[in-house]
């Protein structure tokens, strides 16, 4: 069978699975790494500043305690990126498939710089309006944002070799952990400045005081900074040729695909044109995305790669739910009146810089240095597993873990549930939707995938906001809820869920691109396989 596929296998397509690790494998991980660290920096950066949008638009100077976001507004502002990220990543994946990978990929590029730069200046006469532009650009900058991931994990496969494809793959994914970590401290060093230039007294010694004129220009420059970085590698993308495996297999140009690659592997490829067309008529591959033949071939893979990625999102984004928690216990952040709103704003910057510097960075990168050893199908199951295990840790002795004395090991707990989260689902759900389709419908069966992982972010940042309130002693404005230690059971139950649906999901460990969706066989091969469902099996061990 290796050597029959060896045979049919374009010897361009051949040359890129073999390929050394080499230069220009570093050059597209930083090219599409910067998309995905300044996706993280603007999607999260949101959360270091709204309570200080709270303090300068909603303060009511008569209050005991500062202004905050009204539950809607709130609501709104950290949710509409992931809104406009939903949307993007069906359209742009599907507009990858389309028109080509490079083509689509500049234009989220600038979309996102855009769009950046339009959210810091969101002037207005009335906290209203304010509030409603800045919502406005943040949709269009998460729908930049939503086409980069179906794009850059698809260049990436495309480009990587099959020994080291998932590291190179899980590397640009990892960009997104220093992109949180690089907003953490930004805003550190923004706010830093203005605390020494503007100082100011604490909420509860001067109420008008204690939020200065200049703090408005804070959370303008901390927003538009992430357009720094997508700037920056715009050109290199543009430098970038279209994927071989695009130009070979969807435009059925092997001229061109050999031409590129023969100057980015700098050797000689052969152009093959007849072999194919060849290729194309012995295969039955004009089957689209709503067809029998895709549903018995791929329909259980994409179901397990959406269902994996969505459940695991619930998880991930409401750990806002305890960082609450946390950072009151370990009196990292005091309450809002014992502080000025730049200190604040410190304070919370400092908190979350130390939550991705020890949790969330390694282990994105446990995954880069594994997932070739171990396999994507191993560390998905590891993760989901973890994360129940550590979650209903949490909240069968919630009320031990939240008495004085008792934080230093809810710390730990939080800590190792989102490293399993990150050495785990979180960079496989990513990874394996870019490894098992076909070519011509890759990109969009992973926009597929991260779209429902983004429904996913907003149940777990927002419905969980809501559910998680005390039954008794709801936050103001929220109605009561079923409490945080109920809704880590079900949380746990999620992962449980994603646990079993990862079954669904192929090993691509080791296979080419061609050799998962099934390009690599002929019409008889596919038929005889068919019997047995899918062209590729999962495989655990």
């Amino acid at each position: 069978m290796a050597r029959q596929e060896q045979q049919q296998h374009l010897q361009v397509l051949s040359a890129l699975d073999a390929a050394k690790t080499q230069w220009y494998h570093f050059t597209a991980i930083v090219v599409a790494g910067m998309g995905f660290f300044t996706d993280a920096y603007d999607l999260f950066c949101i959360s270091l500043v709204t309570k200080l949008l709270g303090r300068i638009y909603y303060t009511d100077l008569a209050k005991e305690n500062p202004g905050s976001l009204p539950p809607n507004v709130a609501a709104a502002v950290n949710g509409v990126a992931f809104c406009g990220t939903l949307a993007g990543q069906l359209f742009f994946g599907w507009l990858g498939d389309k028109l080509g990978r490079k083509s689509v990929y500049g234009m989220t590029l600038l979309m996102m710089v855009i769009c950046s730069i339009a959210s810091g200046l969101s002037f207005s006469h009335t906290p209203t309006s304010v509030m409603a532009t800045l919502c406005f650009f943040r949709f269009w900058l998460g729908f930049g944002i939503g086409g980069d991931y179906p794009l850059s994990a698809t260049i990436m496969s495309e480009y990587a070799n099959k020994k080291t494809r998932g590291a190179f793959i899980a590397a640009v994914f990892a960009m997104q952990g220093f992109g949180i970590l690089a907003g953490g401290i930004v805003t550190l060093i923004i706010s830093s400045a203005f605390r020494a230039g503007f100082p100011a007294p604490a909420y509860q010694d001067d109420r008008a005081g204690s939020t200065v004129r200049q703090a408005d220009y804070v959370w303008r420059i901390i927003l538009m900074l992430g357009a720094m970085p997508a700037l920056l590698t715009y050109y290199w993308r543009m430098k970038m040729p279209e994927t071989a495996r695009y130009t070979a297999l969807v435009a059925k140009n092997a001229k061109q695909a050999a031409a590129d690659m023969s100057k980015v592997l700098q050797v000689e490829i052969q152009e093959e044109q007849d072999k194919l067309e060849q290729m194309v008529t012995r295969n039955s591959s004009s089957f689209g995305l709503f067809s029998r033949q895709f549903a018995r071939r791929h329909g259980l893979h994409l179901v397990g790669t959406a269902t994996t990625w969505f459940l695991l999102d619930i998880a991930f984004y409401s750990q806002n739910l305890f960082q609450k928690d946390i950072f009151t216990s370990i009196n990292w952040i005091p309450k809002a009146k014992t502080m000025s709103a730049l200190e604040e704003v410190f304070r919370i910057a400092r908190a979350q810089t130390l939550i991705a510097l020890c949790g969330t960075v390694p282990g994105y990168w446990f995954t880069v240095f594994l997932i070739d050893v171990v396999g994507r199908f191993a560390i998905q199951l590891l993760g989901f597993f973890m994360m129940t295990v550590f979650m209903l840790g949490l909240a069968v002795p919630y009320h031990h873990w939240t008495t004085k004395g008792n934080h230093i090991g809810f710390v730990v707990m939080y800590a190792f549930t989102f490293f399993f989260a990150n050495f785990g689902p979180n960079s496989t759900t990513f990874i394996v939707p870019a490894e098992i389709f076909p070519a011509r419908l890759r990109s969009t069966c992973h926009g597929i995938s991260a779209a429902a992982g983004k429904a996913g972010a907003i149940i777990g940042s927002f419905g969980f906001l809501y559910a998680a309130q005390d039954p008794h002693k709801p936050d103001a404005g929220y109605k009561p809820g079923i409490g945080v230690r109920n809704s880590l059971f079900v949380l746990a139950g999620c992962n449980l869920l994603g646990f079993i649906c990862t079954f669904l999901v192929p090993e691509s460990k080791g296979k080419s691109l061609e050799e998962m969706s099934g390009e690599a066989e002929d019409d008889d091969d596919e038929v005889a396989a068919a019997g047995g469902g899918a062209a590729v099996r999962p495989q655990t061990a």
